[in-house]
């Protein structure tokens, strides 16, 4: 008797709390947000390791990049009996002839038109100005100009305030540069090490971590991170094929119509494509800024310039190289670039997409190893099987 209420208690219990999707749900929700809280009150405890992975990310993130671009090119001299460490070799020497070449030629051609574009701001801002005040005297309704007069002097006076402050300001930002360049400085010179390591033993890398797991766990977890390095490679070759290609469709578009700082302008919009999306509109404003100035007819053909590139990026350049690699939806990439932007920045836009794909991989897999364990999802299949018949 005693023996059949223990076993009424037990499956009570397993069917009420541990067979439910909703009290498991919660469960893990509660956990993982108790996790959280005590991390959150012990935070000051992973001080030393934040500022320590601060300092590495920058040459990790750039040699990593690098070794997304570059790998392809050394195992393709390998498969033709090239010795991988000649190859690397080979590689690097390449790389420095390039960088070499563009100290000497392509920089000071942008340094070029970057200075005498600077020098002819205060005149872009004159003809703006009068252009802005042509259109007020002739173009607008007496009713609305008091209000545009109001939005204007209180522009100004902000711009002033700005102006006021500037001084105060000069001193963080000075020394923000000298900490961002020193950052720069120590990446570029450990940089091309951790580079030279990733070349020569990355095919090792997914063998020396996985060793440590248990032994079950081996297949599965080496197979999420060749997934999740599958993911970033396709994300990175293509993002920077496609802004090498956007770069040089602007720069022969630029040169046909004739725009001033035409090279500048698409070696801009070049990095800004980057940025899926919000880079190919961030890198009009400048393009048609000038175009407005240089009068309608350039403004028109600035436009012009960039529906026909929008159109042949859209339709055949980015299809092409990039397809459907990622799988993930345009509206999650704006959410993702939104909320990474402003929560960490500059890096947050980069890297907020390929971080997010390597997170969707992991959790896929989490997910489908928890529904193979928990026997929870088995009722589910075996229903969606039965309404497929």
């Amino acid at each position: 008797m005693e023996h059949k209420e223990k076993d009424f208690s037990l499956s009570w219990f397993f069917r009420w709390f541990l067979d439910n999707k909703a009290i498991t749900v919660f469960l893990v929700t509660l956990l993982i947000g108790l996790n959280i809280f005590v991390l959150s009150k012990i935070s000051f405890i992973f001080t030393p390791v934040i500022e320590f992975i601060g300092v590495i990310m920058l040459p990790v993130i750039l040699a990593g990049l690098l070794y997304y671009l570059l790998n392809p090119i050394v195992d393709f001299m390998e498969k033709y009996k090239i010795n991988r460490l000649v190859a690397i070799t080979i590689v690097f020497v390449l790389i420095g002839l390039l960088i070499v070449w563009g100290l000497a030629v392509a920089i000071p051609n942008l340094q070029h038109q970057a200075v005498s574009f600077s020098k002819n701001v205060p005149t872009y801002l004159k003809q703006a100005n009068k252009m802005i005040d042509d259109v007020l005297t002739n173009y607008i309704s007496d009713d609305l100009k008091p209000q545009i007069e109001e939005f204007t002097n209180n522009l100004s006076t902000q711009i002033a305030t700005w102006a006021s402050n500037f001084s105060s300001r000069a001193v963080n930002w000075a020394s923000n540069l000298i900490s961002t360049a020193s950052q720069i400085i120590v990446a570029i010179i450990i940089m091309p090490f951790i580079l030279f390591y990733l070349l020569r033993d990355g095919k090792n890398l997914k063998g020396y971590v996985v060793q440590f797991l248990p032994t079950k766990f081996r297949e599965s977890f080496g197979q999420v991170m060749t997934d999740v390095n599958t993911q970033l490679a396709n994300y990175v070759r293509g993002q920077v094929t496609v802004a090498m290609i956007v770069s040089f469709m602007f720069m022969i578009l630029f040169k046909i119509i004739g725009l001033r700082y035409g090279v500048t302008l698409a070696v801009v919009a070049g990095v800004l494509n980057l940025v899926p999306y919000l880079g190919s509109f961030l890198a009009m404003l400048p393009a048609l800024v000038l175009g407005l100035i240089a009068g309608p007819l350039m403004l028109l053909k600035v436009i012009v310039v960039f529906i026909v590139e929008q159109t042949l990026e859209g339709r055949f350049v980015s299809p092409l190289i990039l397809g459907s690699q990622l799988s993930i939806h345009p509206i999650t990439i704006l959410f993702v670039l939104l909320t990474s932007g402003s929560m960490f920045g500059i890096w947050g836009v980069l890297l907020g997409i390929p971080a997010y794909a390597s997170a969707k991989v992991a959790i896929t897999a989490l997910f489908k190893w928890y529904k193979k364990v928990s026997g929870l999802y088995e009722e589910s299949v075996q229903e969606l099987g039965e309404d497929s018949e």
